[in-house]
């Protein structure tokens, strides 16, 4: 037992001071974005208040909440430390959520506004941003968020969980996996909209709406429809979504503005849908999947075994 304690003691202390050394570094540069930017900027008056708001949104209160997080550390006030810094996690949440904006607005400011872009040069010309421009800058609170996430769980492991100290770690624990899941929840949400519109700005015209409000992207492929008829087999895109199927082909290669579009020629509802693998359990050359639907079967193939299997997957999960 006293091994095991002095050598949850020595991990713990090696964590301890990494995750201290690393604060330090966090916090300078913080404070170089905020020095040579934030102050600078507000005392010019080159960025109205409210563009200058979005551009940093919460990065001075980050500074201060994770400099006295560095006091208490260097006094060795671990858990107490980590638990009153708990309390101002939610800025990563808000900084997060504003960060898609900060960057549009950013590049926006360098475009139009010439006296914004001369000072964002000149600062990043200075020896103590080591060649990094503003936009590598920006994103360092949430990569932060990720690094604290993981030394606070190292942490909580190498402490003895019968003490008041490992109740204020687990606190701690709890509270930055709820706002990582938050910030990655943000992320999703992001990456879902830009599949959605790459998908639609991809279909010709406005018929099929594929920006829908609860609609998630799945994947999308070439697969081969089997006609019900002795009819030759046809290639068709499908993309899958949460909620739909939609088959689409392409437009012809000489059309004037939509060669590069895929023409929507059927969406299939996945509320009524069953899916069986028809053959491909075995692996042969490929499979056949069949898909029915109130009115319809559809029977689809590809002869690349671990696609199908792929496409069974997605159908099946996306069907439940």
């Amino acid at each position: 037992v006293e091994e095991q304690r002095a050598r949850w003691e020595r991990k713990r202390s090696r964590t301890a001071k990494e995750l201290l050394k690393t604060e330090h570094k966090y916090l300078e540069q913080l404070d170089l974005v905020l020095t040579y930017f934030v102050t600078i900027l507000k005392a010019k008056g080159t960025l109205k208040p409210a563009v200058l708001e979005t551009i940093f949104g919460p990065l001075e209160s980050l500074y201060s909440a994770s400099h006295v997080l560095s006091l208490h550390l260097e006094k060795g006030n671990l858990g107490s430390g980590l638990e009153n810094f708990c309390h101002s996690l939610d800025l990563y949440g808000h900084y997060a959520e504003n960060l898609e904006q900060a960057n549009k607005t950013l590049k926006e400011q360098v475009r139009k506004n010439k006296s914004f872009r001369r000072f964002k040069k000149l600062q990043e010309t200075r020896p103590q941003f080591q060649g990094r421009e503003l936009e590598d800058l920006l994103p360092l609170p949430l990569q932060r968020l990720h690094q604290y996430k993981h030394f606070f769980r190292d942490l909580l492991e190498n402490t003895s969980p019968n003490t008041a100290e490992y109740q204020k770690l687990a606190r701690a624990v709890k509270a930055v996996c709820e706002v990582s899941h938050w910030v990655q929840d943000i992320f999703d949400k992001r990456e879902n909209s830009l599949q959605l519109l790459r998908v639609q700005k991809l279909l010709k015209g406005q018929k099929t709406q594929v920006l829908t409000p609860g609609r998630w992207y799945i994947r999308e492929g070439w697969l081969l429809v089997v006609p019900s008829k002795g009819e030759e087999l046809k290639r068709r895109m499908f993309f899958l979504f949460s909620d739909i199927l939609v088959a689409a082909k392409p437009c012809h290669p000489l059309h004037l503005l939509n060669s590069n579009k895929l023409s929507c020629q059927a969406v299939y509802p996945l509320h009524q849908c069953s899916v069986d693998k028809v053959f491909g359990h075995t692996w042969s050359q490929g499979g056949l999947l069949s898909l029915s639907f109130p009115h319809k079967t559809l029977l689809l193939m590809s002869s690349n075994q671990q696609e199908i299997n792929d496409w069974y997957q997605s159908l099946k999960a996306a069907v439940r």
